[in-house]
Protein backbone atom coordinates (compact mmCIF):
# COMPACT_ATOMS: atom_id res chain seq x y z
CA UNK A 1 0.00 0.00 0.00
CA UNK A 2 3.08 2.70 0.83
CA UNK A 3 4.73 2.01 -2.56
CA UNK A 4 1.76 2.86 -4.38
CA UNK A 5 1.24 6.08 -2.34
CA UNK A 6 4.83 6.67 -2.80
CA UNK A 7 4.13 5.67 -6.77
CA UNK A 8 1.22 8.21 -6.83
CA UNK A 9 3.44 11.33 -5.34
CA UNK A 10 5.82 10.78 -7.45
CA UNK A 11 3.66 10.49 -10.44
CA UNK A 12 1.74 13.75 -9.48
CA UNK A 13 4.90 15.39 -8.92
CA UNK A 14 6.15 14.10 -12.71
CA UNK A 15 2.97 15.50 -13.72
CA UNK A 16 2.89 18.92 -12.19
CA UNK A 17 6.39 19.95 -13.56
CA UNK A 18 5.30 18.86 -17.43
CA UNK A 19 2.72 21.79 -16.68
CA UNK A 20 4.82 23.88 -14.94
CA UNK A 21 7.20 23.71 -18.32
CA UNK A 22 4.05 23.86 -20.80
CA UNK A 23 3.09 27.15 -19.22
CA UNK A 24 7.03 28.21 -19.09
CA UNK A 25 7.05 27.74 -22.59
CA UNK A 26 3.67 29.32 -23.80
CA UNK A 27 4.84 32.66 -21.96
CA UNK A 28 7.72 32.44 -24.24
CA UNK A 29 5.93 31.47 -27.45
CA UNK A 30 3.52 34.48 -26.47
CA UNK A 31 6.34 36.97 -25.68
CA UNK A 32 4.58 40.77 -27.05
CA UNK A 33 6.56 41.89 -30.05
CA UNK A 34 9.85 43.47 -29.87
CA UNK A 35 8.40 46.03 -32.04
CA UNK A 36 11.86 48.11 -32.76
CA UNK A 37 13.30 49.70 -35.95
CA UNK A 38 14.77 47.57 -38.63
CA UNK A 39 16.24 48.07 -42.15
CA UNK A 40 16.83 45.19 -44.28
CA UNK A 41 18.32 45.03 -48.14
CA UNK A 42 16.67 43.57 -50.91
CA UNK A 43 18.89 42.38 -53.12
CA UNK A 44 18.91 42.84 -57.16
CA UNK A 45 20.38 41.19 -60.35
CA UNK A 46 22.67 43.56 -62.29
CA UNK A 47 20.25 46.20 -64.24
CA UNK A 48 16.96 44.53 -63.02
CA UNK A 49 14.14 46.22 -60.94
CA UNK A 50 12.67 42.85 -60.59
CA UNK A 51 12.75 41.68 -57.16
CA UNK A 52 14.00 38.22 -57.07
CA UNK A 53 12.17 34.95 -54.95
CA UNK A 54 14.91 35.80 -52.17
CA UNK A 55 13.83 39.31 -51.97
CA UNK A 56 10.41 38.59 -52.19
CA UNK A 57 10.74 36.03 -49.11
CA UNK A 58 12.44 38.79 -47.02
CA UNK A 59 9.88 41.38 -47.84
CA UNK A 60 6.72 38.86 -46.79
CA UNK A 61 8.65 37.35 -43.53
CA UNK A 62 9.37 41.49 -42.28
CA UNK A 63 5.62 42.59 -43.51
CA UNK A 64 3.95 40.22 -41.56
CA UNK A 65 6.38 40.27 -38.59
CA UNK A 66 5.41 44.11 -38.82
CA UNK A 67 1.76 43.41 -38.95
CA UNK A 68 1.82 43.37 -34.98
CA UNK A 69 3.37 46.21 -34.50
CA UNK A 70 2.26 50.29 -35.67
CA UNK A 71 4.36 51.15 -38.66
CA UNK A 72 5.16 54.81 -37.61
CA UNK A 73 6.65 55.25 -41.14
CA UNK A 74 8.96 53.53 -44.39
CA UNK A 75 11.71 54.30 -46.06
CA UNK A 76 12.63 52.89 -49.34
CA UNK A 77 16.21 53.77 -50.46
CA UNK A 78 17.25 52.76 -53.82
CA UNK A 79 20.89 52.13 -55.29
CA UNK A 80 23.19 51.42 -57.83
CA UNK A 81 26.90 50.30 -58.22
CA UNK A 82 28.79 52.26 -60.64
CA UNK A 83 28.49 50.50 -63.86
CA UNK A 84 27.15 51.72 -66.51
CA UNK A 85 25.68 55.78 -67.14
CA UNK A 86 25.30 57.39 -64.34
CA UNK A 87 21.65 58.79 -65.74
CA UNK A 88 20.50 55.09 -66.21
CA UNK A 89 21.69 54.11 -62.51
CA UNK A 90 19.39 57.17 -60.95
CA UNK A 91 16.91 55.52 -62.89
CA UNK A 92 17.74 51.64 -61.95
CA UNK A 93 17.69 52.67 -58.13
CA UNK A 94 14.55 54.56 -58.87
CA UNK A 95 12.55 51.05 -60.44
CA UNK A 96 14.44 49.48 -57.41
CA UNK A 97 12.73 51.46 -54.65
CA UNK A 98 9.38 51.58 -56.32
CA UNK A 99 9.89 47.69 -57.14
CA UNK A 100 10.23 47.33 -53.37
CA UNK A 101 7.44 49.58 -52.35
CA UNK A 102 4.48 47.61 -54.41
CA UNK A 103 5.75 44.65 -52.70
CA UNK A 104 5.40 45.93 -49.26
CA UNK A 105 2.06 46.49 -49.69
CA UNK A 106 1.19 43.84 -51.60
CA UNK A 107 2.71 41.69 -48.71
CA UNK A 108 0.43 43.28 -46.54
CA UNK A 109 2.40 45.73 -44.40
CA UNK A 110 0.23 48.22 -42.50
CA UNK A 111 -0.71 51.42 -43.92
CA UNK A 112 2.03 53.63 -43.46
CA UNK A 113 3.75 56.75 -44.71
CA UNK A 114 6.41 55.81 -47.03
CA UNK A 115 9.48 57.85 -48.27
CA UNK A 116 11.03 56.96 -51.44
CA UNK A 117 14.55 57.49 -52.13
CA UNK A 118 16.99 57.13 -55.31
CA UNK A 119 20.70 57.64 -55.44
CA UNK A 120 21.44 56.07 -57.88
CA UNK A 121 25.35 55.40 -58.58
CA UNK A 122 25.98 58.00 -55.67
CA UNK A 123 28.27 56.84 -52.97
CA UNK A 124 29.02 53.41 -55.16
CA UNK A 125 32.81 54.73 -55.21
CA UNK A 126 35.26 55.40 -52.33
CA UNK A 127 37.01 58.96 -52.01
CA UNK A 128 40.16 56.20 -53.14
CA UNK A 129 38.36 55.42 -56.22
CA UNK A 130 37.51 51.79 -54.62
CA UNK A 131 34.03 50.60 -55.99
CA UNK A 132 31.30 49.62 -53.20
CA UNK A 133 30.61 46.12 -53.08
CA UNK A 134 26.97 45.29 -53.13
CA UNK A 135 25.70 48.59 -54.22
CA UNK A 136 22.41 46.41 -56.21
CA UNK A 137 20.21 46.78 -53.64
CA UNK A 138 17.20 48.68 -51.59
CA UNK A 139 17.47 49.11 -48.28
CA UNK A 140 14.21 49.01 -46.68
CA UNK A 141 13.59 51.14 -43.02
CA UNK A 142 10.36 50.17 -41.40
CA UNK A 143 9.91 52.76 -37.68
CA UNK A 144 8.10 50.49 -35.70
CA UNK A 145 6.60 50.93 -32.04
CA UNK A 146 4.26 48.70 -29.96
CA UNK A 147 0.19 49.12 -31.07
Amino acid sequence: MKTAIVIGLVAATGLSACTTMKAARDRVVRAPPTCQDVTIPVYFEPDAAQITPEGRRVIAMQANQARRCKVEGVRVVGLADAAGDPAANLELSKARAAAVTNALMKAGLPPAEFDLTAVGQAGSVTSDGKVAPVRRRADVTLKLSRP
